[in-house]
């Protein structure tokens, strides 16, 4: 089995040992991440397999404020507009795949509308991209999940085209949680004394797995203990992504201690 921290867990490297050689690279993932955002390559760099390493392009956001949904559909302009830039650059590292790094624009327009999102920036880079919407899609489905419960950093904007989003995939929500979020880099400083309760109060619900999205948020650790303790798979959207990618290059490592998904399927 292969931990967390992408090496075989009865030979990992002593503290301050590089965990790669020459020619021990398999795969390249470039990962497209709005610039307020602190979370997802550390959380892709923690669950990534050995010789699978992670490249980013960032999307400059110079006004990091959800307060408003008028505030919120500013920052997704922006998000949508640094695109072309931050892939431009990272596509220069010759990468595999592109995953989307952003949660709420891949939402938008149902599932049409993650599809078409995802065609554009695959002929924008002449490779594979898998949005973060798709990616809980395809997560769902291998755990077996048609009733689910939502866990959202978001504003009332982005929680319409969430819950269309999934409902439209054919999915039913019991139950939905948003922690209402006024900044970009707020959603990472949410603490697990208000997730964790959050999440808790989902599961009430008996749902066939619980799902977050809001890729700035920490999750991907958490979502592995709080499995364990609810018994009912909790799926982060950051690990959805990265599995995701993972499975459409062909690395079919299982990834032990990053939760059902990584580890089983």
């Amino acid at each position: 089995m292969i931990g967390v921290d992408g090496q075989d867990s009865s030979t990992r490297p002593r503290a301050g040992v590089l965990p790669l050689r020459i020619g021990e690279q398999r795969s390249r993932l470039a990962v497209l991440v709005p610039s307020t955002n602190t979370v997802v390559e550390a959380e892709y760099m923690a669950m990534a397999p050995r010789g699978v390493t992670v490249h980013s392009g960032r999307m400059m956001v110079p006004a990091p404020s959800v307060a408003s949904d008028d505030d919120t559909s500013r920052l997704l302009a922006d998000v949508r507009e640094g695109v072309p830039g931050a892939l431009r650059s990272v596509m220069t590292c010759r990468p595999d795949q592109v995953l989307l790094g952003m949660s709420a624009p891949t939402f938008y327009g149902g599932v049409a509308g993650a599809e078409a999102y995802e065609a554009d920036i695959a002929q924008r880079a002449g490779v594979p991209a898998i949005a973060g919407s798709t990616a809980c899609t395809l997560a769902l489905r291998a755990l077996g999940a048609r009733r689910i419960c939502v866990l959202s950093p978001y504003r009332p904007v982005n929680d319409r085209e969430v819950r269309a989003y999934f409902t439209d995939a054919g999915f039913e929500i019991a139950d939905y949680h948003t922690l209402l979020c006024t900044s970009a880099h707020q959603i990472a400083e949410v603490g697990e004394e208000a997730i964790a309760p959050a999440v808790a109060r989902l599961a009430r619900a008996r749902p066939d797995a619980i799902v977050q999205v809001g890729t700035n948020l920490w999750f991907a650790a958490l979502a592995v203990e709080l499995e364990r303790r609810l018994d009912i798979p909790v799926v982060a959207i950051n690990t959805a992504t990265l599995w995701a990618g993972l499975r459409a290059t062909g690395i079919t490592d299982r990834v032990e201690g990053a939760g059902r998904l990584l580890a089983e399927h």
